[in-house]
């Protein structure tokens, strides 16, 4: 890790010049996006960590890295001799966090400085106020990637797209409406926005400017008078032209934002999420500021019928290439030939049959025995092992497809399954069935359902550490919001049309990681005079479990009727996109327990 030595010596060295005591750099992007650009992975060229959540603290004497329970091991390899110490975020290892420690460690008036293109208003604001309790100074101009990072990518260039209305399931204009609709009822008259997968949603724009989520680099202005797409100019084809036009929307260049931001009036109001916004941009804006969550969050993550029915296909598309994939690693891996990459290569090429597939949703996991225990281990050409008739594997994986995306997970056994190995993979399933056949009452949040799928696990006293659930976009973000499942509070309720992953998992350290994860549906459920309004879960994801890792006798007869049912529905759906051989595989993975 020479080389991250040599970026940390740099930064130390423009601290100095500036007196800067400490810096903070996260993993993101002026948009606040959750993958980034080559252009903005500032934080991984300074320290060697590629995981999508981790936070950097640097001052002169030591370089800090925090990061949740999903990355420590991971972060313990990739940070190994890099000049950074790991700081555990969560779980039962958590260290002091940011705050904390810089309270501690940094000495009365030290500087404290950050790019505030980085942080959003939200994050800025409690920076200051943090500094102000503590005696330090605050400034947020230090443009550490454009002093010191002279190697440094250059943006993407590539052309955005329109995304068919066909596929949408609503137009431009009907969007606008109903967004301007909630910017006036929270008392503002226009609306910036900087979300990426926001600014998609609303024009029905795609792009390849950000690897794993199909979005365009740009910003966005709303108003009565005005609706302006700040972009690469480069990337407006004819066809972005013509359909921009038709919706009245001025393309501006990206760099003008700043700008234009500047000239607004004193007398607009302008409403600002100060969770995605950058602190940067809204200091900006002269004009009045409604603070308050973007209200394309919650449009977007309700499906029309249209994007379901898209979700329904892709998944029918997706289990087929999952089925051809895990068929072929059942056949190879005895051979001793084939790597974890080796999966992650075949997996694209299985799904790439599909002439709706525009690319993987996030990185493939394909973690074989040890691995399996990093939960977001990502395998390379260092790391990557050996597959054998023997062992787990756990594959996790997803696909963009223009009609939805998806994300699954499935272990299976490589050769005969140890009693443990069952005994933990069954434990994990009970957990998933019990959240898939959740009914709830309308209103409810995804918090009051997590429970459900760790309950099996804790009465055996185990856990693990991650949320159980996240939101899925339409041919967007594989991980949005605003409602998620798991244990910390999120006020969110579930609502008919939402997508959310079902994931629990166990993960034995140096050993093996257990993760079942289907894509879930939220429907309407009962409905009675008395209770009112009932609510439940539509399977989305089609795939077999592997059924060699289940311990019937661990099973309710309503579990094993409910993997039966599943199964049936797989075979069904699945059948007539495989050939002979793939069928007959996949019959035989689908047996009736």
């Amino acid at each position: 890790m020479q080389e991250t030595r040599q970026h940390l010596k740099a930064l130390r060295d423009l601290m100095r010049r500036l007196n800067v005591a400490a810096t903070i750099i996260p993993g993101t992007d002026p948009h606040h996006s959750e993958y980034v650009n080559d252009h903005w992975k500032l934080r991984e060229w300074l320290t060697g960590f590629t995981g999508s959540n981790g936070t950097a603290v640097i001052t002169a004497d030591e370089a800090l890295l925090w990061t949740d329970s999903r990355y420590y091991l991971q972060a313990e390899q990739q940070l190994a001799d890099s000049g950074f110490t790991l700081m555990r975020e969560n779980g039962d290892q958590a260290d002091p966090t940011r705050e904390e420690w810089l309270a501690e460690h940094l000495e009365e008036d030290g500087v404290i400085a950050i790019d505030g293109r980085l942080f959003t208003v939200m994050e800025a604001s409690r920076l200051e106020r943090f500094c102000g309790e503590n005696g330090f100074m605050f400034a947020t101009e230090f443009d550490v990637a454009d002093r010191v990072w002279n190697d440094r990518p250059a943006l993407p260039d590539q052309p955005a797209y329109v995304h068919d209305e066909a596929l949408a399931g609503e137009t431009v204009a009907d969007k606008i409406d109903r967004v301007m609709q909630s910017v006036e009822s929270l008392g503002a008259d226009a609306m910036f926005i900087s979300a990426l997968d926001e600014i998609a949603w609303l024009l029905n724009l795609r792009g390849s400017d950000v690897e794993f989520t199909p979005v365009v680099t740009a910003y966005a202005f709303l108003s009565a008078k005005d609706r302006s797409l700040f972009i690469d100019k480069r990337k407006v084809t004819n066809e972005v032209e013509r359909h921009l036009k038709q919706y009245d929307v001025r393309v501006r260049d990206y760099d003008d934002v700043t700008r234009y931001l500047e000239r607004r009036s004193e007398h607009d109001t302008v409403l600002v999420d100060p969770n995605t916004v950058s602190d940067t941009m809204a200091n900006a804006m002269p004009c009045q500021k409604v603070y308050a969550a973007s209200p394309i969050t919650a449009l977007k993550a309700i499906k029309n019928e249209v994007q379901v029915a898209g979700f329904r296909q892709a998944m029918e598309h997706d289990g087929a290439a999952m089925v051809r994939l895990l068929k072929w690693v059942e056949e190879m891996a005895p051979g001793g030939t084939v790597t974890e990459l080796d999966v992650w290569e075949r997996g694209k090429q299985e799904r790439a049959r599909c002439e709706t597939y525009r690319g993987d949703s996030f990185a493939m996991i394909a973690a074989y025995k040890e691995h399996g225990a990093i939960v977001h281990y990502e395998p390379d050409a260092n790391s990557a092992s050996t597959l054998h008739g023997e062992g787990l594997l756990l594959i996790d994986s997803g696909g963009q497809y223009l009609n939805g995306t998806t994300d699954l997970t499935r272990t299976i056994t490589l050769g005969t399954p140890t009693a443990n190995e069952i005994h933990d993979y069954t434990l994990v399933l009970k957990g998933h069935l019990a959240l898939a056949r959740a009914q709830w009452p309308d209103g409810l949040c995804g918090v009051n359902l997590d429970v459900l799928a760790r309950l099996p696990l804790w009465q055996e006293g185990l856990a693990y550490w991650h949320g159980t659930g996240h939101g899925v976009g339409h041919f967007l973000g594989c991980h949005e919001g605003p409602h998620n499942i798991r244990a910390e509070q999120n006020p969110v309720p579930l609502r008919p049309g939402m997508v959310v992953s079902n994931e629990p998992g166990l993960y034995r350290a140096r050993r093996y990681g257990i993760r079942t994860e289907n894509l879930l549906l939220v429907m309407p459920g009962d409905e009675n005079e008395e209770f009112g309004r009932f609510l439940r879960f539509e399977t989305l994801t089609l795939c077999p479990y592997d059924l060699r890792l289940v311990d019937r006798a661990m099973l309710t007869p309503g579990e094993v009727e409910q993997i039966n049912a599943y199964h049936h529905e797989v075979r069904d759906r699945l059948t007539p996109l495989l050939n002979a051989d793939e069928a007959q595989w996949l019959a035989q993975r689908t047996q009736e327990l």
